[in-house]
């Protein structure tokens, strides 16, 4: 009796120390190599989108504290032999297997992701090639992600690895979409901000929008102004937009006349407030700018905000009294009527200038030449060339008078200087030429049917790339009422 009972306690230790696994631990469906599931994930056919499916190796399995502690250990110790270093995996549930691990690292390095690309977010290997990384990669390529830089928007962005594609991705597309961005620019506004698809719909978004609607954006530009800066959408309206919109008010620029800056120019409201633009501003009137000019310097050149001013401005004054004689109060006079003078190459400058000196104009004369007007540094001298003839050979008047008006230069030879100095010599009335070249031709045609020559005035203030404002009165004259020289005049000088 006591040998049969040793002989029971025997097999009971045996089976006891044979480890149970239940028929549902068996693999459900065989490991697919990373290769198919790459050519699956990206199928160009946007109708058959790759279905969730269950996980490949250990859906169902049971494992035991022990079990699930070795596992782990196992799989830890296959990542630190491929470089991955999982101290941050530590709170999180890992697969069973190795073979699982192995199929997750692979298919992240066929998309374009290193090891240290997985180092710096190791957290996307929690995340199911089936069910996570295959519904996500292909819907982000439907929408304009190019496949050949999949990796790179993963490795900018890995957080969209565990987006639901229908709860959370697809509603900030379709928001975008409301915003009239373009299909066929929805991946180059991703790729440039592709935080962009973590961002709730009724935050940051969608106050950044109304708030520039409300100071008179127009909202068919929103679009637009999100293609060329998506930025602005992360923007928050208390911190960062409404106090930049509220400084620049304060220097004297409507809202309007800001809300069409923001709709040319969309990264101005990325400049910092507190690091550049207030000290671009201070800099501007420690060159002796006078502080009621800056609202007029902010609207035609709008980028003078973001520039590493100090250094610009300290250069190009420093050549302009070496080079061309013009004293720090000149300079700053000239900052005030094209303020992109700041950015333009000193050899650029040069060409105008040596083609007035080369005329025989006085230094001292060519220095109040272009204080005066100078726009004439963004003129190409060739036409330069051919306006000057004309005034010597045909108008035959003394050179000092291009040193009062250096205007001259800046209007079309063939369509303004020419006809209206015929015109002039037809009924044989002499004046000066600002009194027939700058006044539209409405203004000129009423000039010759008048009885006398009316008084002349300062003329008009220039603004490059802007409106066409005349002295001594409100009114805009706006490109639809201008002539085709106004415009052209206009468009001639700008940068």
């Amino acid at each position: 009796m006591a040998a049969v009972l040793r002989k029971i306690g025997q097999i009971n230790s045996r089976i006891c120390k044979t480890p149970k696994i239940p028929f549902f631990a068996l693999p459900l469906k065989p490991l697919q190599n990373p290769n198919e599931l790459l050519r699956e994930s990206f199928s160009t056919k946007s109708s058959n989108f790759p279905e969730y499916e269950m996980p490949t190796v250990t859906w169902g399995v049971i494992q035991g504290r022990k079990e699930k502690l070795v596992s782990r250990v196992i799989i830890c110790d296959y990542m630190k032999s491929l470089g991955i270093v999982p101290d941050e995996l530590e709170e999180l549930e890992l697969p069973s297997t190795v073979e699982v691990m192995r199929e997750r690292v692979e298919f992240l390095q066929k998309i374009g992701l290193t090891i240290d690309d997985i180092n710096e977010y190791p957290l996307m290997l929690g995340c199911s090639v089936r069910k996570n990384m295959v519904p996500v990669l292909g819907y982000l390529e439907k929408i304009g992600i190019p496949r050949a830089r999949m990796g790179e928007f993963v490795k900018n962005y890995p957080q969209c690895l565990h987006a639901s594609v229908v709860v959370e991705l697809a509603p900030v597309i379709k928001f975008l979409r409301g915003l009239d961005v373009e299909k066929q620019d929805m991946g180059y506004v991703l790729m440039k901000y592709p935080e962009l698809l973590g961002f709730k719909l009724e935050g940051t978004m969608s106050t950044s929008v109304a708030y520039l609607v409300s100071i008179g954006v127009n909202p068919r530009d929103i679009g637009p102004m999100v293609t060329q800066y998506p930025y602005i959408l992360g923007m928050r309206v208390g911190t960062m937009i409404k106090p930049l919109v509220d400084y620049l008010v304060s220097l004297g620029l409507p809202k309007k006349i800001l809300a069409r800056m923001f709709e040319k120019r969309a990264y101005i409201l990325g400049y910092d407030l507190e690091e550049t633009v207030k000290p671009n501003v201070d800099c501007l009137l420690s060159f002796g700018i006078k502080k009621e000019a800056l609202a007029s310097i902010i609207a035609q050149y709008p980028q003078i905000l973001g520039l590493p001013l100090k250094a610009k401005l300290s250069s190009q004054q420093y050549f302009f009294n070496l080079k061309l004689k013009i004293d720090p109060d000149g300079f700053a006079r000239a900052i005030e009527r094209m303020p992109q003078i700041v950015s333009l190459k000193q050899n650029v400058i040069m060409k105008p200038v040596d083609f007035l000196l080369g005329r025989g104009i006085a230094a001292a004369d060519m220095a109040k030449m272009v204080v005066k007007c100078p726009q004439l540094f963004a003129l190409q001298v060739g036409l330069m060339k051919n306006s000057y003839y004309y005034f010597k050979s045909e108008i035959g008047r003394p050179v000092k008078e291009l040193v009062e008006f250096p205007e001259y230069f800046t209007y079309s030879l063939e369509s303004r200087i020419k006809p209206r100095y015929q015109r002039l010599q037809s009924r044989g009335i002499r004046c000066s030429l600002a009194w027939f070249l700058n006044c539209s031709d409405q203004r000129f045609e009423e000039r010759l049917q008048g009885a006398y020559i009316e008084a002349e005035s300062s003329g008009p203030s220039f603004t490059v790339g802007g409106k066409l404002e005349l002295p001594g009165s409100n009114d805009v004259v706006s490109e639809e009422d201008e002539s085709d020289d106004e415009i052209l005049y206009r468009r001639t000088v700008s940068l």
